[in-house]
């Protein structure tokens, strides 16, 4: 009983060496404890940006053997203008002068957050230069609307992302033709043709896309307010990114198109498949309670910013030419001083020896 006694009481005390280890490794424990925590919060956040689930949405993809389209009540895609179906693609226009087209989904969509992955293709008899209009993709409130901005109406509501192959602007600054751009409006924003849609722009990129003899493909995704586009246009078969920007507001609702437009010059411009993909993603607490205020009209948080940053690149030719300007008469000022200033030390230092 007296040894049985004496093993509990041990048990149950604590020896001075046994504080003192536990009091060296309680910090290092509390360290190793804040890193794991550091570790799956960063890993949580990792696969929270990165991991979602896509499903293809066969009611709003257009692809071979495009059965039905443009019939009436057996597709869901119309066709309007010069636009025609063969086996291998759907032409928005042919490579002949002043022809527009587009194909439109004929249903609205609503989901939330969404993918599309256009295949297409632009070539045609034009030499390098000499070549146009361009194509766009659609998701706009309007549909089935012919009008001037690449086959379709001008002042929209809602996003276009446009090819545009060829420079109506005289001079351009850093920008190659075919350029990739996309734009949001509210129906009351025009596009500029003189200047290629610049006022307006969200951003884009260069793509070399004419007379390729392999695919080419565009990237648009819409996820969580954030609009993204890219391209694949090497043959590489890799995204290269074009445009990223936050704050993109879209309401659901609206239509898939595809239009094109040729002018005094001319393209092939065909659509070979337009696939929809829902993305579904997790949303934050705070990002679930802004989207409960439903967006009514297309916006972009920080248009005024890039509004800002486009006429500082417009201004940036003439902001040249006067830097250059000031700075020569600068100098010419220093020599003229410099000039006066040697003539009275020199009629100064005669007088002295004189």
């Amino acid at each position: 009983m007296a040894a049985a006694s004496r093993s509990k009481h041990h048990s149950g005390s604590k020896s001075p060496v046994s504080l003192i280890y536990r009091r060296k490794t309680m910090p290092l424990k509390i360290f190793w404890c804040v890193v794991s925590l550091l570790f799956a919060v960063n890993r949580c956040f990792a696969e929270d940006d990165h991991e979602m689930e896509e499903f293809l949405k066969r009611e709003f993809s257009l692809s071979k053997p495009y059965q039905g389209v443009g019939s009436l009540g057996s597709s869901h895609w119309e066709l309007m203008g010069d636009a025609m179906v063969t086996t291998e693609q759907v032409r928005l226009t042919p490579d002949m002068q002043s022809r527009q087209g587009a194909v439109w989904s004929r249903i609205p969509c609503h989901l939330k957050d969404w993918e599309m992955q256009v295949h297409f293709k632009i070539h045609g008899q034009g030499k390098k230069n000499l070549n146009g209009d361009g194509l766009a993709i659609w998701y706009t409130k309007e549909r089935m609307q012919k009008g001037p901005v690449f086959g379709n109406m001008d002042n929209f509501t809602g996003l276009g992302v446009f090819v545009d192959t060829y420079p109506n602007e005289e001079k351009h600054i850093e920008r190659i033709f075919p350029f990739v751009l996309a734009m949001v409006g509210n129906g009351t924003v025009s596009y500029d043709h003189e200047r290629d849609g610049r006022p307006t722009e969200l951003g884009g990129c260069n793509a070399m896309v004419r007379n390729l003899k392999h695919d080419t493909f565009l990237f648009i995704r819409y996820i969580r307010r954030r609009l993204t586009v890219m391209i694949d246009i090497d043959g590489q078969h890799e995204w290269r990114d074009c445009l990223d920007l936050p704050g993109v507001r879209l309401p659901k609702g609206y239509y898939f198109g595809a239009s094109a437009v040729t002018g005094d010059l001319s393209d092939n411009h065909d659509i070979i498949s337009l696939k929809l993909y829902q993305l579904t993603v997790l949303w934050s607490q705070k990002e679930e309670g802004e989207e409960e205020d439903e967006i009514t009209i297309p916006s972009v948080d920080n248009m005024e910013l890039l509004r800002l940053g486009q006429i500082e690149e417009g201004m940036s030719g003439v902001a040249i030419f006067f830097t250059v300007l000031f700075s020569l008469l600068g100098c010419i000022f220093l020599v003229i001083i410099g000039l006066v200033v040697y003539s009275h030390w020199n009629e100064s230092r005669r007088k002295r020896f004189y």
